[in-house]
């Protein structure tokens, strides 16, 4: 019995140390879904938010974007849950408000990300770009909205 505890245990930390989580400033927001973390221990970190993509700042709501981000975290303390790192060295995680809300969620709502989802799966955030499609919030305003991943795409055509 004591083995199968011990196994138990084991497992359950593992569980719950999964993923890293920081915590600290926002000292720079480069677009809508990328900013620059200042830990507590004086380290820079490069945050992606998981699951969304916002549209690049050349494109329609781009700038929108960005905004909502900056006025949601710049200066401001926050928590990341690091979920995974990308090609570029970025944290890839989710982003918790000191109000608890989710900044990832946040701009699903707002109509300002579209969901991500070759990189999620959630139903929640389907659920919350759908209302906002059909709200027509943010950049579901435009009849046709470009996916940000088609114009890099586009973009690198060039």
């Amino acid at each position: 019995m004591a083995k199968y505890t011990l196994i138990f245990v084991v497992v359950l930390f593992l569980h719950l140390t999964a993923f890293a989580q920081l915590a600290g400033t926002v000292v720079k927001v480069s677009d809508g879904d990328t900013f620059t973390l200042l830990t507590a221990e004086n380290r820079q970190i490069k945050i992606r938010l998981h699951g969304v993509d916002c549209p690049e700042r050349k494109q329609d709501f781009g700038l929108a974007a960005k905004k909502f981000t900056s006025d949601r975290v710049a200066g401001k303390i926050v928590k990341v849950k690091e979920l995974d790192k990308d090609r570029y060295g970025r944290t890839i995680g989710m982003v918790y408000l000191a109000d608890g809300k989710i900044l990832n969620e946040e701009l699903l709502s707002a109509g300002l990300a579209w969901h991500y989802k070759r990189y999620d799966s959630s139903p929640k955030w389907a659920k919350l770009e759908l209302q906002a499609r059909s709200g027509k919030r943010g950049l579901w305003r435009q009849p046709n909205a470009i996916a940000p991943w088609e114009f890099r795409k586009m973009k690198r055509k060039k």
